[in-house]
């Protein structure tokens, strides 16, 4: 099973239209279960070679949180997030970010997610508390105007 998640056109993770976006992609791998292939651009850098600890962060956020999205209209927001960075992170370089799903309680859920090095050494890690975000709060989103879709993969060059 590996089914593309939809994307949308300004998030700054997925955001197609986003011009200093990332651009990912992630992949329901199992019931689940998340992935994505990254290269994270030297403009993301804290030091260089490494990338910054909130874009790590907000990575990890993103990956986790799609971990529980379970249906297309399923939103939820962070309402915690503790990251463990445990080595260096580095730009340039290609990387897989996994998210996993928790534990579900009413309108709270739990996930985890962690970033890895393709031999799949855990570079930065994180547990997330995500809480849903109201039917009524969602009513008059437009999903469509928001670009919100599974966006064909790129053709290989």
């Amino acid at each position: 099973m590996v089914d593309k998640q939809p994307g949308s056109k300004s998030c700054f993770i997925c955001g197609r239209e986003n011009p200093v976006g990332l651009k990912l992609n992630f992949y329901t791998v199992a019931p689940g279960k998340v992935q994505a292939n990254l290269l994270i651009p030297a403009e993301f850098e804290g030091y260089p070679g490494i990338v910054h600890g909130g874009i790590i962060a907000a990575i990890l956020d993103e990956c986790g949180g799609r971990a529980q999205m379970t249906s297309p209209g399923r939103f939820m927001v962070t309402a915690q997030l503790n990251v463990r960075y445990r080595l260096k992170v580095p730009s340039s370089t290609v990387l897989l970010v996994i998210g996993e799903a928790g534990d579900r309680r009413g309108r709270v859920s739990y996930a985890h997610s962690e970033i890895q090095d393709m031999a799949g050494v855990v570079l930065a890690e994180a547990e997330l508390v995500l809480v849903d975000i109201p039917d009524a709060e969602l009513a008059d989103i437009d999903l469509e105007a928001l670009g919100w879709r599974v966006y064909p993969d790129e053709e290989a060059a």
